[in-house]
């Protein structure tokens, strides 16, 4: 079982289209089990198509409209044009720089049997950038968080207050739990947000096998404007000591080339761990 999250900053880079190939390539190429996209953007503008017909589609909502540009949809329709189907949902978070519906998304090679949304963030307004709505999907016997949360400095909606509520959810569910996503909270500050977390869930970086430097930002991006640092902020998380081959830093330039202003985090379960779930 090998998973993926990346903040995919979509259509807010250089030669967008270019690194959106590199994605679809290195996804074929690595046929990871289960990915966790965030800002997945579409235009506003954009026109809307019919996915009632998309098999592979599953709607967190019925209401949700997917447009034309939707970087989620278009890396799964390239990838199934290539031969390897994934299932896929994406959820709008809020509007992104004024132009954008900005949310989360899931691809999955396995079949999604369910899917759960909640809001961590008090404010539910779609205009406001700091609202963060969670996407969870069940498949086989896991369930999988998407989470793009806040920051543990912020007066209006913390990080902490929002890791209060994403806990009262993820408490009311049995089994495995993976949480993949931009956490906004660095591993190396003290008494903030990844100290929290990891009160109570295991960091599979630590649980690997064979890990590098974990690193997922390397310098001052949105949201950090001020960094000057190497920062680890984009994890997976489990709530069980499982069995972790690798942990591994994608498209840093060095491990496929850079395609958004994070890096992707990637873990490989152990072989043991794949059986039991298969």
């Amino acid at each position: 079982m090998k998973l993926l999250t990346l903040n995919t900053h979509s259509w807010l880079e250089e030669q967008p289209y270019d690194k959106l190939d590199t994605l679809v390539e290195t996804i074929l190429t690595n046929q990871f089990d289960v990915i966790a996209f965030q800002e997945v953007n579409q235009s506003i503008a954009e026109s809307v198509i019919d996915v009632s017909d998309q098999f592979a589609y599953q709607a967190a909502d019925p209401t949700i409209q997917i447009k034309r540009n939707n970087f989620a949809f278009l890396v799964q329709q390239k990838l199934e044009q290539a031969g390897l189907r994934y299932a896929w949902t994406w959820l709008p978070a809020h509007i992104g720089y004024d132009i954008y519906d900005e949310g989360l998304a899931f691809l999955s090679l396995h079949p999604i049997q369910e899917i759960k949304t909640f809001y961590a963030s008090k404010s539910k307004a779609y205009e406001n950038y700091k609202t963060r709505p969670v996407l969870g999907v069940q498949i086989e016997d896991s369930w999988y968080f998407n989470l793009h949360l806040g920051w543990w400095t912020d007066k209006d909606d913390s990080f902490k207050e929002q890791w209060a509520v994403c806990t009262a959810v993820f408490q009311t569910l049995s089994g495995p739990i993976y949480l993949m996503g931009d956490f906004n909270n660095p591993a190396q500050a003290t008494n903030e947000g990844y100290e929290l977390v990891t009160k109570e869930w295991f960091d599979t970086f630590h649980l690997a096998m064979k890990r590098d430097k974990g690193h997922t930002v390397e310098k001052n991006i949105d949201g950090w404007a001020e960094n000057n640092d190497k920062l680890r902020i984009d994890f997976i998380f489990t709530n069980h000591p499982i069995g972790v081959d690798t942990s591994k830093v994608f498209f840093d330039g060095k491990n496929n080339p850079v395609i958004s202003d994070h890096y992707g985090v990637s873990i490989q379960l152990t072989a043991a761990i794949e059986q039991t779930i298969v």
